[in-house]
């Protein structure tokens, strides 16, 4: 269960915390990522972004290949 208590762990000096800005990489991370969720089904075929990719460009090509 979750409470409204602040949680912050006593090896973190809240100096630390303090410190940090807000949004610092959200530009970046907006226009760099692209990232597509699998079902966890599908995670045992596909457990990594090597083997999605290959799948991917495997249907790519013959996709390509069948619309000549």
């Amino acid at each position: 269960m979750s409470s409204k208590k602040d949680d912050l762990r006593s090896e973190y000096p809240p100096e630390l915390i303090r410190s940090g800005v807000r949004g610092k990489y959200a530009a970046r991370y907006k226009e760099g990522t692209n990232i597509a969720l699998i079902d966890p089904d599908l995670h045992e075929l596909f457990p990594d972004s090597d083997s999605v990719n290959r799948a991917l460009r495997d249907y790519a090509s013959r996709a390509q290949g069948s619309a000549t």
